[in-house]
């Protein structure tokens, strides 16, 4: 258990996906640093921190996303950090084998959801001349997982928008970092096959999955105001997996 404190009091986070998984353990997270909290997912909390709101957003809606920025500043008066966690893998398989409507719905969740809440919510962001977010990729996106194609297109999707946003947003004080993490023991890794789980595992030179409280350190400290000379860029969270 990390010794490190943060004091977010007076701030508001956005954590999209913090239903359940990573998301959750961020928002517990923030929580627990005194910030505000608002959960969009399109499932329930399993879980709410007291003083926290849920609301109802199928990232891919824009109409829905617009409806919890207004619910948010509602609540707490604007938006300080956001959080990205939503997420699907759908099946692994090759791509002569893959549904195309299955590959789209991927990439709209893990890709296109991005850009979205990005167009919502930086906005808010520049009325208070502050804001950290942290977009969740993976080292899919960085390696190319063979049989999860849609996946890693789609996060290295996201590493590429993290850069280019966070050079639009550079001379602001608004930092745009994301978190690239090798395979994290939460639920998503249901849907995937336990023999592409193991091959997971076996890559890391640790021998282990990743754990939800490691991410949600990670997101505190890209989200306090110590990280200053840090934007665009893509953070390793992979047990030395990594080769670059």
């Amino acid at each position: 258990m990390s010794n490190v404190t943060y004091d977010f009091s007076g701030r508001t986070a956005v954590v999209t996906g913090g239903a359940a998984g990573i998301g959750a353990e961020i928002a517990r997270h923030y929580a627990s640093a005194g910030a505000n909290v608002a959960i969009w997912d399109l499932s329930a909390p399993e879980d709410t921190p007291d003083g926290a709101i849920a609301c109802k957003v199928d990232i891919c809606r824009p109409g829905q996303i617009a409806a919890a920025v207004a619910d948010t500043k509602a609540a707490f008066g604007g938006i300080d950090f956001l959080s990205y966690n939503a997420g699907f893998a759908g099946p692994t398989q090759p791509v002569v084998d893959s549904d195309p409507a299955t590959w789209a719905r991927v990439v709209d969740v893990n890709l296109t959801g991005t850009f979205y809440l990005a167009h919502a919510v930086v906005p808010v962001m520049q009325e208070r001349g502050f804001g950290r977010i942290v977009n969740m990729a993976s080292l899919a996106g960085k390696e190319g997982t063979p049989n999860a194609s849609a996946y890693s297109a789609s996060k290295a999707g996201v590493i590429g928008f993290t850069k280019s946003l966070a050079k639009e947003l550079a001379q602001t004080d608004i930092r745009v970092n994301c978190i690239a993490p090798a395979a994290i023991k939460t639920a998503i890794l249901d849907q995937m096959t336990p023999e592409f789980v193991q091959i997971m595992i076996d890559k890391s030179p640790m021998k282990r999955l990743g754990w939800v409280e490691e991410a949600a350190r990670m997101v505190m400290w890209l989200s306090s105001e110590d990280c200053t000379f840090n934007s665009g860029a893509v953070f390793d969270l992979s047990g030395g997996r990594a080769t670059y």
